[in-house]
């Protein structure tokens, strides 16, 4: 699925993210949960760009619509959702089906447990997952990740020390940005000397488990140019999903990233050597080193050895998850909202120490369930719309 119309007209450049928000903490824990959360977050937003819930006639919410409001995009592909309703979105813009669209989302794992609270039930997995995977012992999600790191490892000769390297890189940036949940520096020994969790991943291959909420504003690049940000302009959008199950997966080292990735970046008129920053979901390592190579930011198999010598991280060619990531900055259960939250910081200029020096296009790249669903943003400057 990709944002054009059936005429073939685009939508590049024609809505705009004009507020962002997100709410985080370095002890992993948040005093607000459930719709408080989310209300909060949404009205920090909307005061980022100057515009109050009177204005807002769309909703773009992972789960029930009814929960949140009446008019709401309730698409979940998982991690990668906010991708997906940034493109929707967009796409509603571009259409007149709306003007002012709100993307939310916020979820408290951490203090949940160390309260004994609960938002709800919890999803159960699909019935093949509890028939075909589950009582053989893959432990989800971890063991998916594990199995894709493994044959990754197996056919293109991928180290664990090449794994760590990504890790190494996100932390470098969350040192810089004093509401990370991890910020002292890690080396390569000290991921290869974490607890195994599923073979071959470390604990410091593997996302937090903390609490986190974000939001972002979307409307018409005309009425953003008179708002109180600068505009930060959609200009490539694309979604591909090619399975469920980990066992299903056509190739356990390839992503529909490849499909979703190529389609985005047609449709910005822009290449992977254009990109200034990468915000790719990182739930584990080896899902951030399979965007490198899906994204065409390297060839597939060459993910460990361009991850190598800071690539990755402050001062790297390619500036990768300069918040921290999920490996280190927050990750409260699907994390594709701070992908686009930190993206448009950069291309507004607001990220004082880890600021990417004249950032004009960036990429938001979102994964969800088991490597099942890609979703590329590609944003823009002024300069790049």
């Amino acid at each position: 699925m990709t944002a054009v119309h059936a005429d073939g007209r685009s939508l590049r450049g024609a809505a705009a993210i004009v507020g962002v928000a997100d709410d985080v903490s370095p002890t992993g824990e948040l005093s607000l949960h459930g719709p408080a959360l989310e209300a909060a977050v949404i009205r920090s937003a909307l005061d980022d760009c100057g515009l109050t819930l009177a204005d807002v006639d769309g909703v773009c919410h992972s789960a029930s619509s009814i929960q949140l409001a009446e008019y709401t995009d309730s698409t979940n592909t998982g991690g990668s959702s906010f991708q997906v309703h940034a493109e929707h979105a967009a796409a509603a813009i571009a259409a007149g089906l709306c003007d002012v669209v709100v993307g939310v989302y916020a979820a408290t794992p951490r203090s949940d447990r160390a309260n004994g609270r609960s938002d709800g039930p919890r999803r159960a997995p699909a019935d093949a997952m509890l028939e075909w995977e589950l009582p053989y012992g893959l432990r989800q999600p971890m063991g998916a990740y594990a199995l894709a790191a493994s044959r990754h490892m197996h056919e293109f000769g991928t180290t664990p020390e090449q794994l760590a390297e990504i890790a190494v890189s996100a932390r470098a940036w969350a040192t810089m940005n004093e509401r990370a949940r991890y910020q002292t520096p890690i080396t390569v020994e000290d991921v290869l000397a974490s607890p195994m969790e599923s073979t071959p991943l470390h604990r410091l291959d593997c996302c937090l488990v903390t609490d986190g909420a974000g939001a972002f504003v979307m409307t018409s690049a005309e009425r953003a140019r008179s708002l109180r940000k600068p505009p930060v302009y959609v200009i490539g959008a694309a979604t591909c999903h090619d399975h469920l199950m980990i066992s299903q997966m056509p190739d356990l080292t390839t992503t529909p990233g490849v499909v979703s990735g190529a389609a985005a970046f047609a449709q910005a008129g822009v290449s992977p050597d254009d990109v200034d920053v990468l915000m790719g979901y990182d739930s584990f390592t080896i899902t951030a080193l399979l965007h490198l190579e899906d994204l065409g930011f390297c060839a597939k198999g060459e993910g460990g050895p361009f991850a190598e010598g800071g690539r990755l991280g402050p001062g790297g060619a390619l500036p990768m998850n300069t918040n921290g990531g999920g490996l280190s900055y927050t990750h409260p259960g699907m994390y594709g909202m701070f992908l686009i939250v930190e993206a448009v910081h950069q291309l507004r200029g607001e990220c004082g120490k880890r600021q990417v020096a004249g950032a004009e296009v960036a990429v938001a790249h979102g994964s969800g369930m088991v490597l099942s669903c890609m979703s590329t943003l590609v944003l823009g400057a002024e300069a790049a719309r």
